[in-house]
């Protein structure tokens, strides 16, 4: 950002009146040895005034403060004031450590050569292989371990012959991963794209494919393994194989144990000549995956569409399919051991096969839970139809807390027994998988918009355009921040270091203890429990946790916890006893209001209000007490 100089000394000089009545004694700057205008040490000032006791301070807050100097906070402020930061966001994100999205990545244009993409990294790729013949594209190891992960490839492929495109080892161990296939391999003719381990183990997949192989001629495409082991996350299909001949496509462990996952067809298919599209092992194993299906296939002409062990052992789960094959000639749509969910789902068919002529549906071995509305009333069949059979569960699985169900991580959920000296147990993956970013002063935070309201100019501010990857990680936090809160919850969203000390004194009181687990050593290996510590004498007591929320600068979203125990414990490598890691677990005792589908009882085999659930406080998430 290009200033006039004369600007700048202004904001110093009026920097200099503002503070030069502020006394700093030599005692708090010999004490401190650190410039007293820093954010850091303005947050050591109010931790002084707003906490009553005098153990030391949180390093590993006060290392989350605002790396803005005092002028440049100034600046900031006056451009944020002005509704300006939108035209200095590069420069703003950079200075002030926030996570943004900027329209900066290298287009890689038209290339009719085979090419192997190994160790390549967010890159973009416009008219890639049009008009290609023959020969094979390789994606392997692209975005591989990155934080974020992102991907455009319009028209790629477009008007080829014979071509395949090869995406392996896509962007896997992530973050947070985007990938935009717009008009990708239209009009292609024969050849095929492979999916396979595409963005696996990812925290955020954010996936679009537009107008995807449409108009496209026998151009196979296999999804396999795609987005596997991912958290949350959104797939969007739209006019996919629209007027498509002949395109066959399959997915094959798409999604498995993913959680929270949810994939939108829309117009998939549409007015397509004999499509043949396979869900084999879709959202096999997966939490609570939602579906929604909305004019697939309409207009189809001797379609076939086969649905085989969907969702097949999922938690819960939502699928909508509405006017699905609507109008269509001659299709055919198999249900094989369609919604055998882990627990009970909900399925809705609103219009299904509506004005279709000659289809032939099945349902055999189908689930529970499914609603019809509007569905045709020729050529549709249901064998072996699940019917309720009493109690779901054995009643001994639900008092027993013992670790029953592979589909949720190991560790991730135990017992307060557990925290006892000697213990050997699984740590599960504590490593903290959000952007690195920083609070933002006060100053700032208090001049943008933070509301659903005013979406249009957060989405101006931080250059998220429609239907972008930013505009859904705006949304998603404002929707989270803004839901009711919980029985017996109180919730706020904190952006700053200070709201968040605000925020536990109004629970706790002002003598409070922030603590966090020390480091990630132990993620995902079997370790021994040491000297075991509990806090508040190891009663039930109330705390405030914060965790992490995905969003361009550090917002936590901080709730009131009653009725828990928290310990500090040791953790020790079991071979040598050595220690290599001081962690932080927390024990909520009633369990009576939670969701008999939380993945607590999923991994322990009980239900709300039965047990105790413990877990670890994670890699830069925190726990708020009374001070001992």
């Amino acid at each position: 950002m290009k200033m006039d100089r004369r600007i700048k000394l202004v904001f110093i000089f009026f920097l200099f009146l503002s503070v030069s009545c502020f006394s700093v004694s030599p005692v708090d700057l010999s004490a401190t040895k650190e410039n007293p205008f820093t954010a850091r040490a303005s947050l050591v000032r109010y931790w002084k005034k707003h906490i009553s006791n005098n153990l030391p301070k949180p390093t590993f807050l006060l290392s989350k403060s605002s790396p803005l100097s005092a002028v440049d906070s100034a600046i900031f402020t006056k451009l944020a004031t002005q509704n300006a930061l939108s035209s200095h966001l590069s420069t703003f994100c950079a200075t002030a450590d926030l996570f943004c999205l900027l329209d900066s990545k290298p287009i890689i244009g038209n290339d009719k050569n085979d090419a192997n993409f190994a160790h390549y990294t967010n890159k973009n790729f416009a008219n890639y292989g049009s008009s290609g013949l023959g020969g094979v594209d390789v994606f392997k190891n692209y975005s591989q371990g990155v934080n974020f992960a992102t991907g455009s490839f319009a028209r790629y492929s477009r008007g080829s012959t014979g071509h395949n495109e090869k995406f392996a080892g896509y962007a896997d161990d992530g973050n947070v991963g985007s990938s935009d296939f717009t008009s990708y391999a239209s009009s292609a003719t024969g050849g095929g794209g492979d999916f396979k381990t595409y963005m696996p183990r990812l925290n955020v997949p954010d996936l679009r494919f537009t107008s995807y192989d449409s108009d496209g001629n026998n151009h196979k495409l296999s999804f396999t393994s795609y987005v596997d082991d991912t958290n949350s996350g959104n797939q969007a299909f739209t006019n996919y194989a629209k007027n498509g001949n002949g395109v066959p496509v399959e997915f094959a462990n798409y999604g498995d144990t993913s959680n929270v996952v949810a994939s939108t067809f829309t117009g998939y298919g549409e007015l397509g000549n004999s499509a043949n599209d396979s869900f084999k092992g879709y959202t096999t194993n997966a939490n609570n995956p939602s579906n929604t299906f909305k004019n697939y296939g309409t207009g189809g002409n001797g379609g076939t569409d086969t649905f085989t062990s969907y969702r097949d052992s999922a938690n819960a789960g939502t699928d909508t399919f509405q006017s699905y094959g609507k109008n269509s000639n001659t299709e055919k749509t198999n249900f094989v051991n369609y919604g055998k969910s882990f627990n009970v789902g909900s399925d809705t068919f609103k219009e299904y096969a509506k004005g279709a002529v000659g289809q032939i549906v099945g349902f055999k071995i189908y689930g529970l839970n499914n609603t019809f509305k509007g569905y045709a009333k020729k050529g549709v069949t249901f064998a072996q139809y699940t019917k309720p059979s009493g109690s779901s569960k054995d009643d001994s699985m639900k008092v027993s807390g013992k670790p029953v169900n592979n589909h949720v991580e190991e560790g991730k959920f135990f017992r307060e027994s557990m925290l006892e000296e000697g213990t050997i147990m699984k740590m599960p993956d504590i490593r903290d998988w959000m952007p690195k970013r920083s609070f933002l002063p006060r100053t700032i935070l208090s001049k943008l918009p933070f509301s659903t309201n005013e979406l249009s100019a957060l989405k101006q501010t931080f250059h998220a355009p429609e239907n972008s990857t930013m505009e859904r990680v705006l949304m998603n936090a404002l929707v989270e921040c803004e839901r009711a809160p919980s029985q017996g919850e109180t919730k706020r969203c904190v952006g700053s270091a200070e709201d968040m000390i605000d925020f536990a004194v109004s629970i706790l009181g002002h003598n409070v203890v922030v603590r966090t687990t020390d480091n990630v050593k132990g993620s995902k290996q079997d370790v021994m429990i040491g000297k075991v510590n509990g806090i508040n004498g190891g009663r039930v007591t109330e705390s405030v946790s914060c965790h992490q929320s995905l969003y361009p600068y550090l917002l936590y979203y901080c709730h009131s916890v009653p009725k828990v125990k928290v310990y500090e414990a040791d953790i020790l490598e079991v071979k040598s006893k050595a220690k290599i890691n001081h962690g932080v677990a927390i024990c909520h005792i009633d369990t009576s209001a939670w969701s008999p589908n939380h993945g607590a009882f999923l991994a322990l085999g009980s239900s709300p209000g039965l047990i105790e659930v413990c877990h670890w406080i994670f890699e830069n998430d925190m726990t708020w007490t009374t001070a001992d």
